[in-house]
C-alpha cells in the first residue's frame, strides 16, 4: 500500500479520467470545523505517491471533481460556500481560474457530468443544488426541494441529463437538469443519507449510505423498497463508490474507520473489511484505468492507494494521524 501524508484532514479523493496516475485530494484543516483548506494533485507512482500541485484556500474543502472535458481542470467545493476551478498546468500557489460564490453555506458535494462533459452540479448545506457551466459567470439553474443539508450529488453515468442527490432529510431524489422539480423522490433511509452513487452498468440502480450504518440498493423504477441491504459498518456510511470494472462490486467507507469491498454476486457479499486508517474514512475512489486499484483518504491526514489483488494489512502503524483515534462519531447534525 502506498501512502501520502497531507497534514490536513482528508475529505475526498478522485482519480483523473484522463491520466491513470493522477489523483486529486480535497482536505481541510482542524477536521473541517475551522481553518483553511488545501487541494492536492498527486502523482501515484510505482512505489510511492508524490505531490504534483497544491492549492491553498481560506476555508476547508469538502469535495473535488475532475473536469470531463479538460484534463488540466479540477473543481473544489469549499466550506465558505464557494466553488473553485483550478488549472493544474499553473504552478502551485496560483489563484483559481474560476471562483463561484452563490451558495450561502458550505458546499459539500460536487460532480462533473460524465456524458455531456460541459457542466457540473453542486450540493450545499443551504439545501440547494446548482448546475454550472465552467464558461459561464453564474449558475445555470438552482434546484430546491430538499429540506435539510445536501450531502451528495452524482450524475448518471449513462444519461446526459439525470443526476441524483441525497440529504439529511432522509431522501434520495432524481433530477433532470432541464427541469427545476425532481422526477422521483425515494425515502431511502430512516436517518440522514450521507452518500449515493450510480451503478456504472445499470442506469436504473443507485446505492445509498446512511447514518443508520446500512447500504441500500435501489432500482429507481420500483422505489417502494430497496432491492438489497448491505450491513457491515458499525458507524455511519460516509462514502460509496460503485466499481467501474464490475456491475456487482462497490466500495464503502465509514466513520468506523474502515473500508469495505462488496461483491453482490457472492453468497457472502463482503469481500474484505480493511482498517488501514486511524480516523474517519471520508474519501474513496476506484481507478477507471487500473482494474482493482483504489484510493482512500481520512481524517488521519493520509491518502492511501492499493490494489485489491494485494489487500492492505490491518495495521495502524504509520503515524502522524489526526486526533488520536476518535472512537465516537461526529455530532449527528449536520455531518462534517
Amino acid at each position: 500500500m502506498k501512502r501520502f501524508r497531507t497534514h490536513f484532514n482528508g475529505y475526498s479523493v478522485e482519480f483523473s479520467p484522463f491520466e491513470e496516475n493522477k489523483l486529486a485530494c480535497a482536505t481541510s484543516q482542524h477536521f473541517g470545523i475551522i481553518g483553511n483548506g488545501r487541494q492536492y494533485v498527486l502523482d501515484v507512482m510505482d512505489r510511492d505517491i508524490a505531490m504534483f500541485r497544491v492549492y491553498d484556500t481560506r476555508d476547508g474543502l469538502y469535495d473535488c471533481t475532475w473536469s470531463e472535458e479538460n484534463e488540466c481542470h479540477l473543481a473544489s467545493a469549499s466550506g465558505d460556500g464557494s466553488i473553485k476551478i483550478w488549472d493544474t498546468q499553473a504552478p502551485s500557489g496560483e489563484r483559481p481560474i474560476r471562483s463561484y460564490e452563490e451558495h450561502t453555506k458550505e458546499v459539500y458535494a460536487i460532480d462533473w457530468n460524465l456524458v455531456n462533459k460541459d457542466c457540473f452540479v453542486t450540493g450545499s448545506w443551504d439545501h440547494s443544488i446548482k448546475l454550472w457551466n465552467p464558461r459561464a459567470d453564474r449558475s445555470m439553474r438552482t434546484f430546491r426541494e430538499h429540506r435539510y443539508c445536501i450531502y451528495s450529488t452524482v450524475w448518471s453515468p449513462r444519461s446526459p441529463h439525470l443526476f441524483a442527490s441525497v440529504s439529511g432529510d432522509t431522501t434520495l431524489k432524481i433530477w433532470d437538469q432541464r427541469h427545476s422539480q425532481s422526477v422521483n423522490t425515494i425515502k431511502a433511509h430512516d436517518n440522514e443519507v450521507l452518500t449515493c452513487d450510480w451503478n456504472k452498468y445499470n442506469e436504473s440502480e443507485i446505492v445509498t449510505g446512511s447514518v443508520d450504518k446500512t447500504i441500500r440498493i435501489w432500482d429507481i423504477r420500483f422505489p417502494d423498497r430497496p432491492t438489497a441491504i448491505l450491513r457491515g459498518h458499525t458507524y455511519a456510511v460516509r462514502r460509496l463508490k460503485c466499481s467501474p470494472h464490475s456491475p456487482s462490486m462497490l466500495a464503502s467507507s465509514s466513520y468506523d474507520m474502515s473500508v469495505i469491498i462488496w461483491d453482490r454476486a457472492r453468497d457472502d457479499p463482503m469481500v474484505a473489511k480493511m482498517d488501514h486508517h486511524t480516523e474517519f474514512v471520508v474519501g474513496l475512489d476506484w481507478n477507471m484505468f487500473i482494474d482493482g486499484q483504489m484510493a482512500s483518504c481520512s481524517w488521519d491526514e493520509h491518502v492511501c492507494v492499493w490494489n485489491l489483488g494485494r489487500m492492505p494489512p490491518p495495521s495502524h502503524n504509520f503515524g502522524g494521524g489526526g486526533g488520536g483515534g476518535m472512537q465516537q462519531p461526529p455530532p449527528p447534525q449536520p455531518h462534517r
